[in-house]
């Protein structure tokens, strides 16, 4: 497992969990700023941390992304369709 860190400083473990590298995320950029940051403070980040990434790490955390993120995009779809379906009943 390898160690990065975050502009701030702060370690990143990177084993696997991509939850863990959005809370750096979250707690370096978005509450570090009390909510006032911009797209390119977090791109900056981001880039940051996938720049410390060796291949492998950078496929293996694009493989959990879009993963995560095809999850996030059906649940969305169906909770769409689950308010169609349910305001054609009312």
């Amino acid at each position: 497992m390898s160690v990065i860190s975050t502009t701030k400083g702060g370690a990143v473990t990177l084993d696997g969990d991509l939850l863990a590298v959005l809370e750096a995320l979250y707690q370096d950029v978005v509450a570090r700023s009390e909510l006032t940051h911009t797209y390119e403070d977090m791109v900056r980040e981001i880039e940051h941390l996938v720049s410390q990434m060796t291949d492998a790490e950078r496929k293996a955390y694009l493989v959990e992304s879009l993963f995560l993120n095809s999850v996030r995009y059906e649940n969305e779809k169906l909770a769409a369709l689950m308010r169609r379906l349910g305001s054609a009943d009312a």
